[in-house]
């Protein structure tokens, strides 16, 4: 049986969706970094949470993700044969957000994170996911993509979260608790 490893990255350069092999610094492979490991909170997330739709609609957002790592992992000259988001998948998020905040009650103040387990876990994916965005607008100002929409797909992401995290504290019994002053 040939090793899990393949020390092709010893030298600080990986493969991508293009020719050759670029550095693990670059702003592509920080990029599809920083969504990768947005996923795996999401997964920490779901794992925690008790809430079957809130367990639903975080599997979905990461099955989502896979596909937007594709695209941030293809140069421009491969793009548009990975090109896998599309406004479908903006909508569907548009369209949670809004059954969830039928659900639920939101508060005027900000919320402190840590409600619970599962909403203080769904809170830190979403700040990753907001750097997630901020690495994937890099991208786009340096040309290195070009589609507008992963850029929207994640801001969209980082309002579903904010609900989710909203709708899970308040429908497994915890309280929220607000930032304004005692």
């Amino acid at each position: 049986m040939s090793p899990f490893y393949t020390s092709d990255g010893d030298q600080g350069e990986t493969g991508y969706l293009g020719k050759g092999r670029i550095s693990k610094s670059s702003l592509r492979i920080e990029s599809v970094g920083s969504v990768d490991e947005a996923n795996a909170a999401i997964g920490l997330a779901r794992a925690l949470c008790a809430n079957p739709k809130s367990q639903m609609v975080l599997l979905e957002v990461q099955k989502h993700l896979y596909l937007l790592m594709t695209e941030l992992s293809a140069s421009p000259e491969t793009a548009a044969q990975f090109d896998r988001l599309n406004q479908d998948h903006i909508n569907w998020l548009e369209e949670q957000i809004e059954e969830l905040e039928d659900a639920v009650v939101l508060p005027r103040e900000f919320i402190i994170p840590g409600s619970s387990p599962a909403s203080g876990a769904i809170d830190l994916a979403r700040t990753i996911v907001r750097r997630a965005e901020r690495r994937a607008v890099s991208l786009l100002e340096a040309e290195l993509i070009k589609k507008q929409l992963l850029i929207a797909y994640l801001n969209r992401l980082s309002s579903l979260l904010f609900m989710v995290e909203v709708y899970e504290a308040l429908n497994t019994g915890n309280d929220i608790q607000l930032a304004k002053e005692t």
